[in-house]
């Protein structure tokens, strides 16, 4: 009898010829998945090896402690016996691998199912990621539909929501996120500044960097920048606080009590963004002058107050207003989302986490979506 051993920092692998038909598979040493483990190719190795086997067999005479790391190599030995279609003798494994073995090839694998995931061609993959944005749009409207509705019994003062949370909820997406507002919006007008002074040097127009900025900021990205910060920051937090009550079955009991969950809810959230980030838009606006008019006092050397009165007689009435507008749907459009995916989440710790990236990706998506059509649609209208 001829063994060839092969040795692995925890469990110990080794293979003898009882004949010339049967190959014999000695499992030894405290088979743990932490420590490392011999894999089921060095079985498939000695299958090739002549002269080839016709049978396969254990032995587990010296086998210590193990966890589920030997249930995987034995699993991979499995597949690959039922490929070549190697009959294998497993009695001689314990009585717990073995129940655990048919349990675990109880519901068998779907035939095809690893091929058609793998030679998946770039048009189908396409169109799955399609047909999954159109879907996620539908849920969305749906459930803006909802809100909608709920708002409507709310302007006749049927709805039913505490007063103080919708107080707590505004405080939330006001004060506490006027910090990093601040950071972000300055540091935007300070690279708008930047990158304007570039190009304007050239003709000696940096006073127009205050232009540049004053309407970049009013017009778009005051509010486009306070929706991403607002999406990340709070559409996030509804996601997470909505999922977790989904989890713990507290939204099952408002609904057990008659309480609808949507006006409860959805509705203090959905109102103080509304309410809040066109306030967030006014600041965020102020944060990019002051920042384009740091770089313009201290690197280009204008003054304070032309560069003040020159944002002045750039930004018009119509562009702060339009910006306004936008942001409060942005707020719209991140409230509903958060939520939406809050009440979608699963019934499981690790959904609620999924629950809040979703919310995030949604929420930055629509809002980039919906600041498209709003570009076009007030180039349309000359505004």
């Amino acid at each position: 009898m001829q063994a060839i051993k092969q040795s692995q920092p925890s469990g110990q692998l080794s293979f003898a010829r009882s004949d010339n038909s049967t190959l014999v598979v000695r499992l030894s040493g405290d088979w743990h998945l932490r420590h490392g483990l011999p894999g089921p190719d060095l079985v498939l190795k000695q299958l090739d090896t002549a002269p080839k086997p016709a049978r396969l067999t254990f032995d587990a005479a010296g086998l210590g402690d193990w966890d589920s790391g030997l249930l995987t190599f034995l699993l991979g030995v499995s597949e690959i016996c039922h490929t070549r279609k190697l009959p294998a003798d497993w009695s001689p494994l314990p009585e717990g691998v073995r129940g655990l073995m048919q349990l675990a090839e109880a519901v068998p694998e779907k035939a095809g199912a690893r091929h058609e995931a793998a030679h998946s061609s770039f048009i189908e993959q396409v169109g799955r990621e399609a047909i999954s944005f159109a879907r996620s749009l539908d849920e969305f409207l749906a459930f803006f539909g909802e809100v909608t509705i709920a708002f409507a019994r709310l302007a006749v003062g049927k709805a039913r929501f505490r007063r103080v949370d919708l107080m707590i909820v505004i405080q939330d997406c006001g004060a506490n996120a006027f910090g990093i507002v601040t950071l972000v919006t300055f540091l935007v007008g300070v690279i708008l500044a930047f990158e304007g002074a570039v190009q304007l040097q050239q003709f000696g127009a940096t006073i127009f960097v205050a232009d540049l900025v004053g309407i970049a900021m009013s017009r778009d990205m005051g509010a486009m920048m306070a929706a991403i910060i607002m999406a990340g920051r709070t559409g996030a937090a509804f996601a997470a606080q909505l999922g977790s009550m989904k989890v713990t079955q507290e939204i099952d009991a408002l609904t057990t009590m008659g309480i609808s969950p949507l006006e409860f809810l959805v509705l203090p959230r959905v109102t103080a963004l509304f309410l809040m980030i066109p306030l967030l838009c006014v600041f965020a606006d102020c944060m990019g002058v002051a920042g384009g008019a740091f770089v313009s006092v201290t690197m280009l050397h204008t003054s304070l107050r032309s560069y003040l009165i020159e944002t002045k007689h750039a930004i018009t009435l119509t562009m702060f207003f339009g910006g306004l507008f936008k942001a409060a749907v942005y707020g719209i459009i991140i409230a509903v989302a958060g939520c939406l995916r809050g009440f979608q989440c699963g019934n499981s710790s690790s959904a609620v986490g999924d629950a809040a990236t979703q919310a995030v990706v949604t929420g930055i998506v629509y809002v980039i979506v919906a600041c498209g059509i709003f570009a076009f649609v007030f180039n349309v209208l000359g505004i």
